[in-house]
């Protein structure tokens, strides 16, 4: 049984973004990837000291796959 992979603490501060589609809005959640992609990582883009959630990249990938197909 193969250990669960660690998750990052930090991302790189420049290489936060949000949907172009939510760009002018103000209520946005922001989205970075760790430099291997197996994290991605969540934040509100008005209270980015607020914290980071933090999840693995397969699970997000199908989650917004879903999303954009209508199946949610």
């Amino acid at each position: 049984m193969s250990a669960a992979p660690q998750s990052p603490t930090r991302f790189d501060e420049t290489a936060w973004f949000k949907s172009t589609a939510s760009a002018a809005q103000n209520e946005c959640v922001e989205v970075n990837t760790t430099g291997t992609g197996s994290f991605v990582g969540l934040r509100d883009s008005k209270d980015a000291a607020a914290g980071v959630v933090t999840v693995t990249a397969v699970p997000f990938t199908a989650f917004v796959s879903a999303l954009g197909a209508g199946r949610l």
